[in-house]
């Protein structure tokens, strides 16, 4: 429920002048209107927003306008947007926000240095309750209740006059909004119903309770309100994390510069216990870097040349230069926030319902009420007083607020609290979705897998060891960028082994590599290619045929002509796989693992997972196997996003594990930001939790309704009581949904 009454509080300072408008860069006058032969897009910051009638008044109010297009209101981002063409002027669209009791100011993009787009000015913190406009109806309300009792204990006989002032002043501010409304083209809202309700409490003699209503409306708006700021409050911190200034280095010196002034190519320094401005690449320097704020992942990362970091994150340690590769409007951060508002805004199936359902439902509870105000007394010659009271109480239960909110207030609540760590969702229907999930299909290579290999096994033979084989191997195997001459590599760094000086050393295309070490020559290659240098033995060829049995790559290396040992290399689980497989079977989940991998590899790695196996998969086999299983069941799939776009396309929900990429945040249905298999079965929860919050909520409205419905006509329930209801229905839908605000807290 809303007043429709607007803060008086100061706008943030880029709102401008005093008459609460934004003149930004030389713009047209606000009386003008807008000429040229096509619309423009144009934005406004809109103060008071804090429910769906809210959203669906301005709409309407605004698509009556001529010249008025494409109007989109946004609850989450508390922003009105539309194209504006000839016939109506800026300043009337903030005339008529103001009329309909809204504070409008303009949102002037301002354009980054390099082009990247445009970033909105920070806002100022959000007013306390009781410096809002909301706030301070409900103390007025409050005040005027408290002396009108004191007036009635004093003299009885002023009693009647003292709560008849008291209604009228704390009302006229809700008259006035559903006046406004009404003339926009809204008459049906909660304001109306007030308004009606106590003007006929007034008539009829109930100027007592006409006043407790008035004031427990108005408690119910602020809580409302409360609830509202809260429920956006976490976005607005993870917009916030982004610093203000920057260190750019320009010339060889440094100088300090707004973060939003940063172009592509820009070098700046990070120092010890700054945060990072801007997304970029390490370029000199290494630390470690807190990326909670963004990822939710507790453990510092590691930063190195060449190595991206991310606005936002908390440099540790040491001093790192950093070149500039993303523009302030586009950095994770903010292409985080503008998802998850975006996110907040699409409706879910179940919100869509219940909307609908609110529509048909106002006219018919009006009337419900006009025909137990005069049924009865015409009929069946009942009291008139009596009907009529209990027609103006039944019109205050009926006020579905609590029914309209229960969705959108746990989708936004779930939907921040996943962003904030680190699960981005697009939307409520991806939700609801999610929560019906009853397969996850995961890609192997980069997603159950750490996506490279590494050396699992070194087997020496005759008298040398594994620290002697492993430097020969190394000695040759770094001067290779493949990927399995890395792992050699890194697994002799890993090991501290120094390998010594090679010469001579060629790649052989699809055989392996060569080089002399010491004056001998030193093969290591794939088996078929070793045995044509070195005879290879039949206790050799058994450890060869096990180890390839367990899905892993085998490489034998040769010195001097005689076969010296053999290295085996798997792209090994992730730490977390298990654990996230075993997750999802507790939860009644199963698992299938998709793999463009040979089929021995695929379900050797599927067995130590416990899931089922699907291997030699081309990324279009895939997506047919998603197409045809989810013909029989509600799947999920789970990729890098890149190479399983189609299958991800095909599933129910298509989940990215990017890691922040563009892929990750745009490809999929919802994103997982640090590439950790056990936020699968964690998403799963929060949207199972978010749906039974959902029906929670919408029992609790309906509940109530139903129960105050059958005790209004039968006379046990008076107006205070309907009201005290409404708001409390209302404020518990509210407080339930935010609930969901601290499931990374139980989870």
């Amino acid at each position: 429920m809303h007043t429709g009454t607007h803060s008086t509080a100061h706008l943030p300072q880029e709102a401008g002048g005093c008459c609460g408008h934004h003149h930004a860069h030389g713009e047209h006058d606000h009386g003008a209107p807008f000429g040229g032969a096509s619309p423009a897009a144009f934005t406004w910051r809109v103060e008071g927003m804090d429910c769906a009638s809210c959203v669906a008044t301005i709409d309407k109010a605004l698509s009556r306008l001529p010249g008025v297009s494409g109007v989109s209101v946004s609850l989450a981002r508390e922003t009105v947007s539309l194209d504006l063409g000839n016939g109506t002027s800026t300043g009337e669209i903030e005339a008529l926000l103001g009329r309909l009791g809204y504070r409008a100011a303009r949102v002037a993009p301002l354009a980054t240095p390099g082009g990247e787009g445009s970033v909105e000015p920070r806002r100022a913190a959000s007013p306390s309750w009781w410096a809002t406009g909301k706030g301070r109806i409900a103390i007025a309300a409050g005040l005027l209740l408290v002396v009108a009792y004191g007036v009635s204990l004093a003299d009885a006989r002023l009693a009647d006059a003292a709560f008849i002032v008291a209604s009228l002043v704390a009302a006229a501010p809700i008259a006035r909004a559903a006046l406004r409304k009404a003339v926009a083209g809204a008459p049906m809202t909660i304001d109306m119903l007030m308004t009606v309700a106590v003007i006929g409490a007034l008539v009829i003699g109930a100027v007592e309770e006409a006043a407790i209503v008035v004031f427990l409306f108005s408690v119910g708006e602020v809580l409302e309100g409360v609830a509202a700021e809260k429920a956006r409050s976490g976005i607005r911190a993870l917009a916030a994390l982004v610093p203000q200034t920057a260190l750019r280095e320009t010339g060889g010196r440094l100088e300090g510069v707004p973060a939003e002034a940063l172009a592509i190519g820009d070098v700046v320094v990070v120092r010890p216990g700054d945060r990072v401005p801007a997304d970029g690449v390490v370029i000199e320097g290494r630390s470690s870097l807190d990326e909670a704020p963004i990822t939710g992942e507790s453990v510092p990362v590691a930063k190195g040349p060449g190595d991206k970091v991310f606005a936002g994150a908390i440099n540790a340690e040491a001093a790192l230069r950093v070149t500039v590769e993303a523009g302030a409007a586009d950095n994770l951060i903010a292409r985080i926030v503008r998802l998850v508002e975006e996110a907040q805004d699409a409706k879910a199936p179940t919100a869509r319902f219940i909307d609908d359902f609110a529509r048909r439902y106002m006219p018919l509870i009006v009337a419900l009420a006009a025909a137990v105000a005069v049924a009865p007394p015409l009929v069946a010659g009942g009291d008139w007083m009596t009907w009529i009271y209990r027609g103006l109480t039944l019109l205050l239960i009926g006020c579905p607020c609590a029914l309209v909110i229960s969705v959108p207030a746990a989708m936004a609540s779930s939907l921040s609290s996943a962003a904030r760590n680190g699960l981005l969702v697009k939307g409520g229907a991806v939700i609801e979705r999610l929560a019906g999930i009853e397969t996850v299909a995961f890609d192997k290579t980069g997603t159950l897998t750490v996506g490279r290999p590494v050396v699992t096994d070194i087997v020496p033979l005759g008298s040398r060891d594994a620290a002697g084989l492993l430097a020969l191997a190394a000695a040759v195997e770094s001067h290779s960028s493949h990927p399995l001459a890395a792992a050699v590599a890194a697994r002799a760094g890993r090991d501290g082994v120094q390998p010594p000086a090679a010469s001579d050393v060629r790649a052989l295309p699809g055989k392996g590599m060569e080089g002399t070490v010491g004056g001998t020559p030193v093969f290591i290659g794939a088996p078929p290619f070793a045995a044509e240098r070195a005879p290879l033995d039949d206790a050799l060829r058994a450890s060869i045929t096990r180890l390839e049995g367990e899905g892993k790559t085998v490489v034998v290396i040769v010195v001097g002509g005689e076969a010296a040992g053999l290295f085996a290399l798997r792209d090994e689980p992730r730490a977390d796989a298990a654990d996230a497989v075993a997750e999802l079977g507790a939860l009644g989940v199963g698992s299938l693992m998709l793999s463009g991998d040979n089929p021995r590899t695929a379900a050797a790695i599927a067995g130590a997972l416990g899931v089922e196996a699907r291997g030699g998969m081309l990324p279009a086999d895939k997506a047919a196997a998603i197409g045809e299983l989810a013909a029989r069941r509600r799947i999920a799939m789970v990729g890098d996003g890149i190479n399983d776009a189609p299958a991800l396309a095909r599933a129910h929900v298509g989940i990215a594990m990017g890691g922040g990429t563009d892929v990750a945040l745009e490809a999929a249905d919802a994103a997982l930001l640090h590439d950790r298999v056990r936020d699968v079965p964690v998403l799963l929860r929060l949207s199972r939790a978010t749906m039974i919050n959902v029906r929670q909520n919408i029992a609790v409205a309906l509940g109530l309704k139903a129960l105050f419905l059958v005790t209004t006509v039968v006379g046990a329930t008076g107006l205070w009581m309907a009201i005290l209801a409404d708001t409390g229905a209302t404020v518990l839908v509210t407080l339930n949904a935010l609930r969901l605000l601290a499931f990374f807290r139980r989870a």
